[in-house]
């Protein structure tokens, strides 16, 4: 029963003889921002969690009414209304959610979910759950940004490789650690994982089984960390090494390497010392190698010429160099959108592959965003007022982004493809892309996490690698030019 604290005070402000109330969750659009579409992810967990079944008890009740007379000072909370809830509706929420598939690829400035009271007396339940529903602003940036990160990777893979494979490992969630607690981790990580299939954050895994139906959604390897190597003191880092291999020789194994010098340690340790030991490896048990400092592009060019220098390289099928099967390189220092873009121009412009690197990524993925990197925001859209509905909006005329939308809202593909969301009530219910998943304290849709990555995963224009501008220069001369 938490609400932000002044929603409790909100059935006392509404009209008199109001009967429904009826808010609206988007990610509006923003001029110049880097993104333009969004994943739609996290709703469900919410839902199960936290408001299916009778969420009301009597026990609750009197705690909230005690709890809310010592904040506010003055008896405001609405003891009489949410016993209703509980004798009329068995404690369960009178709520209808109408959402957009989970996975789905929506761009800005649509709706994506509405909230709608289903008995006219608890319209003022609807705004209640809003601070919860809000929430949903993290789940979604996460699964945007991750899918970000999936098309750069996608677009560097394929011109260098001339395929995809792999890229569901190409990016590693490191981001655990770095988050503000055990739920966003498990929220952040999970909405990883509708894109790829590489993590070490635990609690990711444990929410994509337990509410998304996926036994496993992840994978990892073993890996050295600095205090396994540095425990070996800083002459013998040799032997740390060898003891990683040693202990792990078979499978990949991942071996941070820049405890002191990572040039050194490529060159003498690896590619000298324990040369044999690597090269004895296959493709199946390769040695992972990661740089951890330093400038990420540099380092990473300088490596991965040493690495060639001691094992050689070969061509693959569209003429870019990879480095022996048994051996690759992780990056998991200094990654975003834009470093992992320059480092793979970088490489593919020294005639090196995609296929020699993975990425991992913590903060830029699962923590350097909030509610505004997407602009999320919950409005009212549509009151009933004495059984007649009026369309309602903000149009602040300090800033008219922050203008919502009015009445009834529904999602469709118009003639053209493209999704746009109608407003007042005008849309044709058959062409509506807003599903029920909520009605009346149950959950009437459950997806499957495997489901929502076949909604996300990348379409075919999106994987082909956009012109750079001296190309479309030269097409729009040569279209110009009337010779097309």
């Amino acid at each position: 029963m938490e609400g932000q604290g002044h929603s409790i005070t909100h059935y006392k402000q509404y009209p008199p003889n109001v009967s429904k109330i009826y808010s609206y969750f988007e990610c509006r659009r923003k001029k110049d921002s880097q993104f333009s579409e969004v994943v739609f992810f996290g709703l469900q967990y919410l839902l199960k969690k936290y408001l299916t079944g009778p969420v009301i008890t009597e026990e609750k009740i009197q705690e909230a009414k005690l709890f809310y007379q010592m904040h506010f000072k003055q008896a405001v909370f609405d003891e009489e209304g949410w016993r209703k809830v509980l004798e009329k509706h068995d404690g369960r929420l009178p709520i209808r959610i109408k959402a957009v598939p989970e996975g789905r690829i929506i761009p800005r400035g649509n709706v994506l979910f509405t909230v709608e009271n289903t008995d006219p007396n608890f319209y003022w339940l609807t705004n209640y759950i809003e601070t919860m529903l809000v929430q949903m602003w993290y789940p979604i940036t996460v699964a945007t940004i991750s899918r970000e990160f999936k098309k750069i990777l996608a677009k560097h893979l394929k011109a260098t490789s001339g395929s995809l494979e792999g890229l569901d490992l190409k990016l590693h969630d490191f981001g655990y650690r770095g988050v503000s607690s055990q739920e966003s981790a498990a929220l952040g990580g999970a909405a990883h994982l509708v894109n790829f299939r590489s993590t070490d954050t635990v609690a990711g895994l444990l929410m994509a089984q337990r509410y998304y139906a996926c036994p496993m959604a992840g994978f990892s390897i073993p890996a050295a960390e600095h205090s396994t190597i540095i425990s070996w003191g800083r002459n013998r880092e040799k032997e740390a090494f060898e003891r990683v291999l040693d202990q792990f020789s078979s499978g990949p194994v991942s071996v941070v390497s820049d405890s002191y010098d990572i040039f050194n340690a490529c060159k003498h340790i690896w590619g000298d010392k324990l040369k044999e030991q690597v090269m004895e490896r296959s493709q199946d048990s390769c040695l992972v190698i990661r740089p951890d400092s330093g400038d990420p592009t540099e380092t990473l060019i300088e490596v991965i010429k040493i690495l060639e220098e001691c094992f050689g390289c070969s061509l693959n099928s569209v003429g870019y160099k990879v480095l022996p099967s048994y051996l690759r390189i992780i990056q998991g220092d200094g990654i975003d959108l834009t470093s992992v873009d320059e480092i793979l121009q970088k490489l593919s412009d020294e005639g090196w592959s995609a296929e020699n690197m993975f990425f991992g990524c913590g903060s830029a993925l699962l923590q350097k965003l909030n509610r505004d990197t997407l602009s999320c925001a919950f409005k009212c859209s549509y009151v009933e007022t004495n059984g007649k509905g009026m369309d309602v909006y903000k149009q602040p005329v300090t800033d008219p982004s922050k203008g919502s939308k009015r009445g009834r809202l529904s999602l469709r593909r118009n003639s053209d493809g493209f999704l746009e969301t109608i407003e007042r009530g005008a849309g044709k219910p058959e062409e509506d892309l807003l599903v029920t998943v909520f009605e009346n304290g149950s959950l009437v849709q459950d997806y499957s996490l495997e489901e929502i990555r076949k909604n996300a995963r990348l379409q075919d224009e999106e994987l082909n690698p956009i012109l750079h501008n001296h190309e479309q220069e030269l097409l729009h001369n040569h279209i110009f030019n009337g010779i097309h």
